[in-house]
């Protein structure tokens, strides 16, 4: 069979490579071609378009690059047409990936999401277009099955792609001590990484005793880092070693995303920090209605790991949380309690990727 997947970030790239890998197990003379990134292309996808081209956030970028979204969706959609998959699979990405879907729907593609939009979160009603034009929902939260049958819309809990990363990962190493290391993972868009990297950086400064370490996005040049770290000569970067920093380090701080959830299962204790441009922060306080932005709160529906949003990603700030990260072992002991926790919760529906490929076979084969 081909297999289209379209993914728009990292995480999908990670995600979607794993996924093939599994696929390519129940198929094995199956094609693949792809929007994605490098992982995916070695797992054996064809690369069709680079994530790091596609990845615009916030509202106010958006709308900057309306015109490029408009030519990549055009261009996407001539490809699929050439390619003539028996699937697509869309891997998040939400505000391209259900474009197409509604397009690929009409033209009489069969639809496959993997890992859904953060529907529950905002924009609720793209439920509606979801219903319409996917024919297999594969979600990856506990909570997204019971979400979804509120509106009568049968999906498939296939457990979190995240967890068997990370348990691979760590099957490599038989103990690792904590080192006095402190990770920065301040995401993996430049502009994510402007608001909220100098931040990180100052408060560097106030623990001599500590090694600070930059994980560099693999899609963003060494030389923009090397622009704001220049007044600290101190701090250190890794380039594809975040897993490596995160299973040493003893405390990290990192940007909202997937990787509060990765660096929770390594067991690190973190601050989880958010900062964007003022007017799109604005417009989101607005229409995002959920209690917490970081997944692990998310996922145990209680404030497991300190948030510090917008106005209060400070300096100050995160020097207090951190500074009782380092040195409070209550809060360190809470901690690994409620990692344990969502590690049980997250486990519970086996191994993610291997569960996703054989759903996937099983609908295109019987249509269920």
């Amino acid at each position: 069979m081909k297999y289209y997947i379209i993914a728009g970030e990292a995480s999908g790239d990670l995600h979607g490579s794993n996924l093939i890998k599994e696929l390519k197990k129940l198929d094995p003379g199956g094609g693949f071609r792809c929007w994605g990134g490098d992982l995916m292309a070695a797992a054996g996808a064809d690369l069709v378009r680079h994530y790091r081209d596609l990845a615009f956030m916030g509202f106010i970028e958006v709308v900057k690059n309306l015109k490029t979204i408009f030519r990549n969706l055009s261009f996407c959609k001539k490809d699929i047409l050439d390619f003539q998959p028996d699937a697509i699979i869309l891997i998040d990405y939400p505000g391209f990936n259900l474009r197409i879907a509604r397009w690929a729907k009409a033209a009489g593609f069969r639809i496959i999401y993997y890992i859904s939009p953060q529907v529950w979160a905002w924009k609720e009603n793209r439920v509606r277009t979801i219903k319409n034009c996917v024919d297999k929902m594969l979600v990856i939260l506990p909570f997204e099955k019971a979400f979804y049958k509120k509106w009568n819309y049968e999906v498939e809990y296939v457990g979190h792609p995240l967890v068997e990363v990370v348990n691979d990962w760590r099957a490599q190493y038989n103990t690792v001590e904590k080192d006095n290391l402190v990770a920065l993972l301040p995401g993996s868009r430049k502009q994510e990484i402007i608001q909220k990297l100098p931040v990180m950086l100052e408060v560097s400064t106030f623990f001599p005793e500590y090694q600070f370490v930059v994980a560099m996005a693999p899609a963003v040049e060494e030389e923009f880092y090397g622009a704001l770290l220049r007044a600290y000569p101190q701090v250190k970067t890794t380039l594809g070693k975040t897993y490596d920093l995160l299973l040493q380090a003893k405390a990290a701080l990192v940007t909202s995303g997937t990787a509060t959830l990765e660096t929770a299962l390594f067991g690190t204790p973190e601050v989880v920090c958010y900062k964007g441009n003022p007017i799109s922060y604005a417009i989101a306080k607005r229409v995002i209605k959920i209690k917490y932005i970081s997944l692990v709160n998310l996922i145990m529906d209680k404030p497991v790991v300190k948030e510090l949003i917008q106005h209060d990603l400070t300096v100050a700030n995160l020097k207090a949380e951190l500074q009782d990260l380092l040195t409070n072992q209550d809060r360190i002991h809470n901690l690994e309690k409620d990692y344990t926790a969502l590690k049980a919760l997250l486990s519970e529906g086996g191994h993610a990727s291997a569960n996703a490929a054989k759903a996937i076979s099983n609908f295109l084969r019987n249509g269920s």
